[in-house]
């Protein structure tokens, strides 16, 4: 069994869970917590309530074509502590096909401040995505400019 391939970042952002959990839980705010252009908007801004729906994001990556639609699995859901998703694409049935990487928040009080532990996974992604795209697409720098980002847009 090969190790995780991962990034894990905390940062404390000056907010309560429930403050930090309502942007997390707003696909038509994902676009606020990601530091470039490669997050777009929401395709369904219905709220995220639980596990196993499935929000729809329209994404921009050169590597990847340009744009396209990324079809997340809601895969944990702690309301205020954790939210999970699994990215991936509907094939003609509906079926969900995970892409083999996945996006987790945790969220813990600090006071009267949240610790926000957001870990990437790529060990499940297949060789073939790895060589058109490379894996990760970005360094570890990126989930911190993303908290930070997340941090911007809950004030």
């Amino acid at each position: 069994m090969t190790e995780p391939e991962r990034y894990v970042v905390t940062h404390t952002i000056a907010a309560a869970p429930g403050a930090v959990f309502a942007v997390l839980s707003d696909p038509a705010r994902h676009k606020d917590t990601e530091p470039g252009d490669w997050v777009r908007d929401a395709i369904d801004p219905q709220p995220i309530t639980g596990t196993g729906q499935i929000f729809a994001i329209n994404m921009f990556l050169p590597q990847a074509g340009g744009h396209y639609v990324m079809h997340n699995l809601v895969s944990e859901f702690d309301k205020n502590r954790t939210i999970a998703w699994i990215p991936g694409q509907l094939d003609e049935a509906g079926k969900h096909n995970p892409g083999g990487w996945w996006w987790r928040y945790d969220l813990a009080p600090n006071g009267e401040n949240t610790d926000v532990t957001l870990t990437y996974d790529w060990t499940g992604t297949p060789q073939s995505f790895r060589d058109q795209v490379g894996m990760p697409p970005f360094d570890k720098e990126f989930l911190a400019e993303s908290l930070a980002a997340l941090d911007r847009s809950v004030k």
